[in-house]
């Protein structure tokens, strides 16, 4: 853990905002006492949740795809030739 005055604080905060980014918790002391503590936030880490669209797939169409022309022909037809 680092330890700045006010007075480092006030002249420099790049420096200083540089140790918290770091991960250090910086002590804030005034005339020798301490009195305050910057340290970094708690960045949680959100985990995403995927569908299961194999399985969702297997639901709608559980004897496989529809008959037919699949889905990405019938685009390009529509888009025509440019």
């Amino acid at each position: 853990m680092r330890t700045a005055t006010v007075a480092d604080l006030r002249n420099n905060f790049a420096r200083v905002s540089r140790w918290i980014e770091d991960g250090e918790s910086v002590t804030i002391t005034r005339r020798g006492q301490s009195f305050a503590t910057l340290r970094p936030a708690a960045r949680k880490k959100k985990k995403v949740e995927w569908p299961d669209f194999a399985a969702r797939r297997r639901r709608i169409f559980p004897d496989g795809p529809p008959p037919g022309k699949p889905l990405s022909e019938i685009v390009d037809e529509g888009r025509g030739e440019y």
